[in-house]
C-alpha cells in the first residue's frame, strides 16, 4: 500500500476515534456533542491531512506537506488528554501531545515553502516549541499527575505517572502555561519578522501563510495569558472560543498552502503556454521577454553555459556572473548539468517550488535557446579565429618585409657600393663591372617589388590612402577619394589587397569611405574579372561583404569591411 494512501487511512481513523473520544468525554472536551464543535474539530484536521497530503503528491522532495500531515494529527489528539478515556494509553498520550499543535503550526510558517528551516533563530524557535509543548506543559506534568490515587475511581491510569505529587503538578503546570505564553508570544514574533525581512515576492509567496499562523498562535497566547492565574489549560467558555478561533485559524492556514499550489500551477500553465506559443523560429531572446513579463521583472537576464566558465544571452551576447547591484542569480537545471541560470531581483525567486515549476514548464524552450545560444557561440569562436588567422598572416608578412630590408636588400646594396668603388679604383676596361653592377641594381629593384608586394611598409606607417597612392605610382590607378583617417590594420590591409588585385588586372579607379562603422571600397578596372581568389576568403573571415559585377569589359568591385574587426 502507498504511503500516502496508509497516512490518509490512518488520519480517518485518528479522526473518527478522536471524535468518538469527544463524545465519550464531553465534560473534559472542547468538540463535546455539539455539531458545531465536531465540525470544527474534524474540520480542522482534515484541512491540514488533505492539504499536507496534497502538498506531499505534488512536491514529494519538500517536507512540509508531511509537517501539514502532523500539524492535523497534533490538533486532534488534543482530545485524547480526558482522564475519562477507557485506555491508559490513549490517555497517556494525550496528556503529551495535547499541547503540540502550536509548535507544529509555528514549524509549519518558519519552513514555507521550502519544507526546511533556513536559519539558526528558527531552528531555534521550533526546537524550542516542541520542548515547551510536550516536555513542559505536557511530560513535565504528567509525572505526577495520578487521578486514580487522588481519588477518581473512574478515571483512567497515567502510565507515565512517577509519584503523585499534587505540589509539584501544580508547580509544574504553572512553569508550563508561563512557558508555553513566552514560546508563542516568541514564535508570532519571528513570523512576523521572517516575512517583514523578506522581499517584494518572498512577501507574496509567504503572506497568508504567515498571517493565518500568526492568528492561530495568538489565540493560543490569549489562551495562555487566561490560563496564567488558575495555572493551568482549562476548558472555560473563553477557552471554548479561543478554541473555535483556533479551528478556525487553522482552515484558513491550509487555504493559504493550498492557494500556494494552485497559484504554482497557474504559473507552470502559464509558462507551458508560453512555450508553446514561441514559434521554433522567433528570433533569440523571445523566452526571456516572455518570462521576464510573467515574473513581473523587465530586467530579468538568462544566461546560457557555453563551456570554459563563460555564459552568454540567447544572442551570444556575454553575461557576466555573478551579477552586481544587488541582483540575485538562480540556477536551473534537469537532473544534470545547468542548462540555464536567471538574473533577476533580488528575492523573486526565493521559493524553490516556482524554481522547481519554472524549471519544468520551460524546459524545452530553455534547452533550444542554449542549443542556438552554443551554436552562435561556436560561430562567433570560428570568426575570431579566422580573424586571428588573417592578423598572424600579416604579421607574418610585415616579419618578412622587415627581414628582406634590412638583411638581403642591404647586402646586395652593401655589394652594389663595393662593385662601384671597385670600378673607380680598377684601370682599364670596366664594362664587365658596369652590367655586373647593371644586374645588382635590377635585383636591388626587384627585391624591393617583392617586399613592398609582401607589405608595403607605407600602409603601416601611414594608412590606407598613403598607400593607395603609391600604388598609383607604380601601376594604372586613379585614386579619387580616400580618407586619411586610420582603421584596424587587418582592415586596411584587407582593403589594399583587393585594390592591388584588381588594378594588376587593367586600368582601374578606386574610392574609399568610411561610413558608419564600416570602410567601403568602390573599385571600376577596364578588364574582365571572375573573382578575386584568396582574398575573397580574406574578405569573408572579416563578416565583410565582396561584390563582384561586370558588364562589357569593366568590372565593378564593392568591398564592405567592418572597421571594428577583430
Amino acid at each position: 500500500m502507498p504511503v500516502r494512501l496508509m497516512v490518509c487511512v490512518a488520519g480517518l481513523v485518528l479522526s473518527a476515534y478522536s471524535l468518538a473520544v469527544a463524545h465519550e468525554a464531553a465534560g473534559f472536551s472542547f468538540a463535546g456533542t455539539s455539531p458545531g464543535g465536531a465540525a470544527a474539530l474534524l474540520g480542522a484536521g482534515w484541512a491540514l491531512v488533505g492539504c499536507g497530503l496534497l502538498h506531499w503528491s505534488k512536491r514529494p522532495g519538500n517536507h512540509l506537506g508531511l509537517l501539514l500531515v502532523c500539524t492535523g494529527g497534533a490538533w486532534l489528539l488534543a482530545e485524547w488528554d480526558s482522564p475519562a478515556v477507557a485506555s491508559s494509553l490513549v490517555f497517556s498520550v494525550g496528556l503529551v501531545t495535547y499541547a503540540a499543535c502550536p509548535a507544529f503550526v509555528a514549524h509549519v510558517a518558519l519552513a514555507y515553502p521550502a519544507g526546511g528551516l533556513s536559519s539558526w533563530l528558527d531552528r531555534v524557535v521550533v526546537v524550542a516549541g516542541y520542548v515547551t509543548a510536550v516536555g513542559l506543559v505536557g511530560l513535565a506534568p504528567a509525572l505526577f499527575y495520578g487521578p486514580v490515587a487522588q481519588g477518581c475511581s473512574g478515571c483512567t491510569e497515567n502510565l507515565w505517572l512517577v509519584s503523585d505529587r499534587p505540589d509539584l503538578l501544580t508547580r509544574f503546570n504553572r512553569i508550563g502555561v508561563q512557558a508555553g505564553l513566552a514560546w508563542s508570544a516568541v514564535a508570532i514574533f519571528t513570523v512576523a519578522w521572517r516575512l517583514a525581512r523578506s522581499s517584494l515576492a518572498g512577501r507574496r509567496v509567504r503572506g497568508w501563510v504567515s498571517l493565518t499562523a500568526s492568528a492561530y498562535l495568538a489565540a493560543v497566547v490569549a489562551s495562555y495569558a487566561s490560563s496564567l492565574e488558575r495555572g493551568f489549560l482549562g476548558s472555560t467558555e473563553l477557552d471554548q472560543t479561543l478554541w473555535l478561533a483556533q479551528a478556525t485559524a487553522l482552515v484558513a492556514l491550509a487555504g493559504a498552502v493550498a492557494w500556494g499550489l494552485l497559484r504554482a500551477r497557474r504559473t507552470q500553465r502559464s509558462l507551458a503556454r508560453i512555450v508553446v506559443d514561441l514559434d521554433r523560429a522567433a528570433p533569440p531572446g523571445r523566452l526571456r521577454d516572455a518570462l521576464a513579463g510573467l515574473l513581473g521583472d523587465p530586467t530579468l537576464e538568462v544566461a546560457y553555459p557555453v563551456g570554459d566558465g563563460r555564459h552568454v544571452d540567447a544572442t551570444a551576447q556575454p553575461v557576466a556572473l555573478p551579477p552586481s547591484n544587488g541582483r540575485a542569480a538562480t540556477t536551473l537545471r534537469f537532473g544534470g548539468p545547468d542548462v540555464a541560470v536567471l538574473v533577476h531581483r533580488a528575492g523573486l525567486l526565493d521559493n524553490p517550488d516556482v524554481v522547481e515549476e519554472l524549471a519544468s514548464a520551460a524546459r524545452l524552450g530553455l534547452e533550444n535557446e542554449r542549443l542556438q545560444a552554443e551554436a552562435l557561440v561556436q560561430l562567433a569562436d570560428l570568426r575570431a579565429s579566422g580573424v586571428r588567422i588573417v592578423e598572424a598572416g600579416d604579421e607574418e608578412r610585415r616579419r618578412l618585409e622587415r627581414d628582406l630590408h634590412d638583411g638581403a636588400q642591404q647586402r646586395l646594396v652593401g655589394l652594389s657600393l663595393a662593385l662601384r668603388l671597385l670600378r673607380s679604383r680598377q684601370q682599364g676596361d670596366h664594362d664587365a663591372l658596369m652590367a655586373a653592377e647593371a644586374e645588382l641594381r635590377g635585383a636591388i629593384t626587384d627585391l624591393r617589388a617583392l617586399a613592398r608586394g609582401i607589405y608595403p611598409v607605407v600602409l603601416r606607417d601611414e594608412g590606407l590612402a598613403a598607400a593607395l597612392g603609391a600604388l598609383s605610382e607604380t601601376s594604372q590607378l586613379r585614386v579619387i577619394d580616400a580618407p586619411s583617417q586610420r582603421f584596424p590594420d587587418v582592415v586596411e590591409t584587407t582593403a589594399y589587397q583587393v585594390v592591388a588585385t584588381v588594378a594588376a588586372a587593367g586600368p582601374a579607379t578606386v574610392t574609399v569611405a568610411g561610413i558608419d562603422d564600416s570602410l567601403v571600397v568602390h573599385v571600376e578596372v577596364q578588364a574582365e574579372l571572375a573573382g578575386l581568389g584568396d582574398v575573397e576568403d580574406r574578405v569573408g573571415a572579416l563578416e565583410g561583404r565582396l561584390v563582384v559585377a561586370g558588364s562589357d569589359d569593366t568590372t565593378c568591385i564593392d568591398l564592405v569591411l567592418p572597421a571594428v574587426a577583430g
